[in-house]
């Protein structure tokens, strides 16, 4: 994201347009819309562009661009035909660092004009960064046929009420009341043209919530899948954007976790080899702790929180404290990653069975039933297993699982970085040293590997 979206108040601010033709007067239309006074500098302009000066109180310069008619703007467009021109006003208002926009010339501004959705006191912006203006206001147009017009209506409604609203219901209330207002009967009756009959309810509403007790707090223990964010479940999702605090771990990716609620406090709890920034015990305490002051906590976690991912051992804590909480499944690694590595974990020729292990070395050691894991006709599919890779291969091997039994590795399965590295069980460790393959890293073993060449689909840039 090269240009940060922000709300720029110009209500009686002096903006300066450089232009007067066409261009320029779609320009100032946005800019006196917004409540900025006009200075135009040009040596003519349209009809219209005059009418917008006289409204916004502006003023006309009837003359050539020169440096000093930025002395009183306080930010600034260029719009002429002319790029020398249009390059010395950008030169000169960065200068004096004026925010400066120049008009199909990206690189020769500091901000842009976003494509905006209008309803009443509410404005979207779709912006490109310039780079596709056309894409911009094709969104524009989808947004607009999605949004309802009385939208407006329930936006001056809260803007009523919201210091009454926040003078009655604590802060914990306050977000869960107007979730409420805007997704129940008010919303219906104020988008429907009934704003009268919305405010009372509104208000009737009101008087009820502020006699109940303050909510208490609920933790949603919440699967984030193996890295990909369109994996995610739609009460993931829901979930994510109501939270007020997340703990969240090193194997949810960063796609992932900027779909939290932006303004939710962020607490990182990842464990490392040989490194945990929180230790389990303090976790579960942690997450009994923030509940306890009557906040919506997110546990967010890699894959699926309870397939390795000590979910069990989390809510075990908050059911001895008696803190509601909520689990919402995730896609697995093992399933997500082998999906889109183009391996089936089961398959009529190859396997008919799947066996999914831990492979995290305890005291350097894996502790394993072996014999059971070199069985014929079925998939192996170990977690964490990087460090303990050769070890893996090797005890296989020793209990009767054929060398040249396919296996592969699966690093940062189902993201952009995904790489799948394949071998067998007697070379996949030499493997991984020589591709230099990092954790989280996924190991397959079993026949199913061999139709990777075959059935892979996904193949990231």
């Amino acid at each position: 994201m090269r240009y940060l979206p922000l709300a720029f108040d110009v209500k009686g601010r002096n903006c300066l347009l450089v232009g007067g033709g066409a261009v320029a007067t779609r320009k100032a239309r946005l800019l006196a819309r917004a409540g900025a006074r006009l200075l135009v500098v040009s040596p003519q302009i349209t009809e219209e562009l005059q009418q917008l000066l006289e409204q916004s109180d502006g003023r006309f310069f009837q003359a050539e661009y020169r440096a000093d008619f930025l002395d009183s703007a306080e930010l600034v467009v260029a719009a002429t035909a002319d790029s020398d021109i249009n390059r010395a006003v950008s030169t000169d208002a960065r200068s004096r660092r004026l925010p400066v926009n120049v008009v199909d010339a990206p690189k020769l501004c500091t901000f842009t004009f976003p494509a905006i959705v209008e309803r009443g006191p509410v404005s979207i912006g779709i912006s490109s960064g310039g780079a596709a203006p056309v894409l911009a206001r094709r969104i524009r147009a989808q947004l607009e046929a999605l949004l309802s017009p009385g939208i407006a209506s329930l936006a001056e409604l809260a803007a009523r009420m919201r210091d009454r609203v926040k003078a009655a219901l604590p802060e914990a209330q306050r977000k869960d009341f107007w979730q409420w207002v805007f997704t129940g009967p008010v919303a219906s009756k104020v988008e429907g043209g009934k704003v009268s009959e919305g405010e009372a309810e509104l208000l009737a509403a009101l008087q009820q919530w502020a006699g109940r007790p303050a909510p208490g707090g609920e933790v949603y223990l919440v699967g984030g899948g193996p890295g990909d964010p369109d994996l995610l479940t739609f009460r993931a999702l829901r979930l994510m954007q109501q939270a007020d605090v997340v703990l969240y771990d090193r194997l949810v990716s960063p796609q992932v976790l900027d779909l939290v609620r932006r303004d939710a406090e962020r607490i990182y709890v990842g464990k490392k080899k040989e490194f945990h920034s929180v230790p389990q015990e303090g976790i579960n305490q942690l997450l009994v702790d923030q509940a306890l002051q009557g906040k919506k906590v997110l546990r967010l976690k890699g894959g699926d929180p309870f397939i390795f991912g000590r979910g069990g051992e989390e809510i075990d804590k908050l059911a001895e404290a008696r803190i509601p909480f909520q689990v919402v499944p995730g896609i697995t690694a093992a399933s997500g990653c082998s999906s889109y590595a183009g391996i089936p974990l089961t398959h009529r020729d190859h396997a008919q069975s799947v066996r999914f292990i831990t492979g995290h070395l305890k005291q350097g050691e894996l502790e394993l039933p072996w014999a059971e894991l070199a069985s014929p006709g079925q998939t192996l599919v170990f977690y964490m297993g990087l460090t303990g890779l050769e070890t893996i291969c090797k005890q296989l091997a020793a209990n009767g699982l054929p060398e040249d039994t396919p296996a592969a590795l699966v690093e940062k399965g189902t993201t952009r970085e995904q790489r799948v590295v394949v071998g067998n069980i007697s070379t996949l460790p030499a493997l991984a040293v020589t591709e230099e393959v990092e954790a989280p890293a996924l190991t397959i073993v079993g026949g199913v590997v061999s139709l990777h060449e075959k059935l892979r689909w996904y193949k990231p840039e």
